[in-house]
C-alpha cells in the first residue's frame, strides 16, 4: 500500500500557552491550512492551541477512503485530551466538518467551556443525493469556496464517495445530540455558502439547549470563511468569546 506524505502546509499544530485551551478543527476534505491563521491568532493572544489532522486528510485523496466517521471523531477527540493534559478550560471551535466535530466534543464533554462554529454542517441534501450514485469512485474538488480574490485552501482535488456517506452518518449522529449540548456557542454563518446551506447555522442554533448563543452574519465570505474577507472578524469575535467565558 502506498505511503503518502503530509502535504506541505497540512501538518498538525500545537502552540503552548495557558490553561486555557482552544481546539481549531478543519473540515472535510480540508487541511489544517484553512484554520491555521485562526490557531495562530488565539495561540498570540495567550491561549493554548490545537489543531488536529483529521484522519485521511492532508496526504492524497485515496487515504480518505480508509477514513471512517468515527475516525474523524477520534482525530477530534485526541486532540481535546491533549490539550486536556495542560488546560483547566476547554474550548472547541471548527469550520465546515469541523464545526460538526466540535457539536460532537461538546456533548461527549459536557464541561466543554464554549464552542466557536463557523459554517458547520448539520445537514446537506447535496450530499445526500450524490450519496445514493454507486459511481464514479471519486468525485471532483468541493474545496476553495473563498470570495476574496487570489486566495486558495489547500485541499484534496478529488474526494472519495465513500467519504460522502461517512460525512452523512456524522452529521446524522450529530443532529441528534444537539438537543443536549448546553454549552456557551457563537456561530458564524456566510450569507453566500455554496457548499453548506446557510440554514444550518440556524438549524444549530434552534436546537442547541445554550441559553448563551448567538449567530454572527459573515456578510462578505463563502464557506471557507477562516481565509476569507472575514477572517479578521472571526479572529476578533473568536478571541473575545474565550476571554468573555473565562473565570476570573
Amino acid at each position: 500500500m502506498t505511503q503518502h506524505s503530509v502535504m506541505k502546509g497540512a501538518e498538525p499544530f500545537y502552540f503552548p500557552g495557558n490553561e486555557i485551551g482552544v481546539l481549531v478543527q478543519h473540515g472535510f476534505t480540508g487541511t489544517t491550512q484553512s484554520v491555521r491563521e485562526l490557531g495562530e491568532h488565539l495561540a498570540k493572544a495567550g491561549f493554548t492551541v490545537c489543531g488536529p489532522r483529521l484522519k485521511g486528510h492532508g496526504t492524497h485523496y485515496t487515504d480518505m477512503e480508509t477514513a471512517t466517521h468515527a475516525d474523524w471523531m477520534e482525530s477530534a477527540e485526541a486532540g481535546y485530551r491533549k490539550l486536556k493534559e495542560s488546560c483547566k478550560h476547554i474550548f472547541v471551535v471548527g469550520l465546515s466538518m469541523g464545526g460538526t466535530l466540535a457539536l460532537h466534543l461538546a456533548h461527549r464533554f459536557p464541561d466543554t467551556k464554549g464552542m466557536v462554529l463557523i459554517n458547520a454542517a448539520i445537514q446537506m441534501e447535496q450530499m445526500e443525493q450524490v450519496a445514493q450514485m454507486e459511481e464514479p469512485r471519486f468525485l471532483d474538488a468541493i474545496g476553495s469556496d473563498i470570495k476574496a480574490e487570489g486566495v486558495k485552501e489547500l485541499a484534496y482535488e478529488k474526494f472519495p464517495l465513500k467519504s460522502v456517506r461517512e460525512l452523512l452518518q456524522l452529521m446524522n449522529l450529530t443532529r441528534e445530540k444537539l438537543s443536549a449540548i448546553q454549552c456557551p456557542a457563537l456561530i458564524f454563518a456566510s450569507t453566500e455558502d455554496h457548499l453548506v446551506p446557510p440554514d444550518n447555522s440556524q438549524f444549530i442554533y434552534d436546537q442547541i439547549k445554550s441559553e448563551d448563543k448567538k449567530i454572527v452574519s459573515l456578510e462578505n465570505s463563502y464557506h471557507v470563511a477562516t481565509l476569507d474577507n472575514d477572517k479578521e472578524l472571526i479572529k476578533r469575535e473568536t478571541e473575545a468569546f474565550v476571554r468573555r467565558l473565562i473565570p476570573s
